[in-house]
């Protein structure tokens, strides 16, 4: 898994439920999740961490 999977696979887990509306609904979700992971360095750390 790259480290890109990894941290979509974090925003998916959050809007796995969402009953959006619309794309515009869509799309604030998931910016809130990014800017929620930004601040967890722990988060980001494990996903740009190398398999073992």
């Amino acid at each position: 898994m790259n480290q890109q999977e990894g941290i979509w696979s974090l925003v998916k887990g959050d809007i796995a439920n969402l009953a959006a509306a619309d794309l515009g609904q869509i799309t604030r979700a998931v910016k809130r999740r990014l800017m929620r992971t930004r601040y967890r360095p722990d988060l980001v750390d494990g996903c740009l961490a190398a398999p073992a």
